[in-house]
């Protein structure tokens, strides 16, 4: 493999802190700062999930200390950062991902006990990580936090109104965020993933969700990691308090495809001949 073939080494020499990262989205993005020349923090609450990313990326060729903890525990967050810092350095790069995604119930038919476990697992560990991290940042003059949001930030989805409550918080913090802590030289975004297939839906499901999406095609995990890259990067220096939406294009509609007024049928055929 030549030079030019080889992945840039953006982010050498930099440590980065990805939560849930067990599989997903986390575990694509985590892998991708490995590749660029990070030293990557995986964190996920099943310890196993964990190593099996660790022992990925270092076969690959990358440097990972696994950090299993549950990130919504103010104590086990502590002790992750302690570690993290003994054995790789400062965090540089604090990404956000961690989440409960399988939570639907009806507002009708939930219960307080349903709402403080979404709330402590999607929003709280936001807070305590990010709390944790800008601390150290701050005193460095220097970080980078970037959080995963959702279209039922401004949105919303039926049966969801905790976890759209929590990734509307993720977006205020956000922009709070990144005003209490640009002084110090800390930038704080987001991404927002669309249609991300990470959940095991059979063909099936994947061929009739796929319709609503503009540009044809369900997202995979790995279609978030150069939204996540580039904000990290200093090619986004100036960028702060900002989300990118990775979606395909289905929050820029006023309706989905298949309920379409003008339906993707109806569009023009036009033959791909100039190739």
């Amino acid at each position: 493999m030549t030079n030019q073939q080889q992945p840039p080494q953006r982010f050498a020499g930099r440590v980065v802190l990805v939560t849930g990262a067990g599989g997903g989205i986390g575990q694509a993005v985590a892998e991708r700062f490995a590749t660029e020349g990070a030293k990557v923090a995986v964190n996920d609450i099943k310890a196993e999930m964990v190593e099996t990313v660790v022992q990925r990326i270092k076969g690959a060729g990358g440097a990972a200390l696994a950090v299993p903890a549950d990130v919504s525990s103010a104590q086990q967050v502590e002790q992750m950062f302690e570690r993290v810092e003994a054995e790789l350095g400062y965090v540089d790069v604090l990404y956000n991902n961690a989440g409960l995604i399988d939570t639907a119930r009806h507002f009708l038919e939930a219960d307080a006990a349903w709402w403080d476990k979404i709330m402590a697992v999607n929003l709280r560990s936001v807070f305590l990580c990010s709390q944790r991290a800008a601390k150290v940042m701050a005193r460095r003059r220097r970080g980078v936090i970037i959080s995963t949001s959702s279209g039922g930030a401004t949105r919303a989805h039926r049966g969801n109104v905790a976890y759209d409550a929590t990734k509307g918080g993720i977006e205020a913090m956000t922009r709070a965020m990144a005003l209490d802590l640009a002084p110090y030289g800390i930038r704080v975004n987001g991404v927002v993933p669309g249609f991300i297939n990470t959940y095991g839906l059979t063909e099936a499901d994947l061929r009739v969700r796929e319709k609503t999406v503009p540009l044809g095609r369900y997202g995979v995990a790995e279609d978030m990691t150069g939204a996540a890259l580039f904000l990290a990067s200093d090619d986004a220096a100036y960028i702060t308090g900002q989300f990118i939406s990775v979606d395909g294009g289905v929050l820029v509609q006023q309706r989905s495809a298949n309920v379409d007024t003008f339906p993707v049928e109806g569009f023009p055929v036009v033959e791909a001949d100039l190739l």
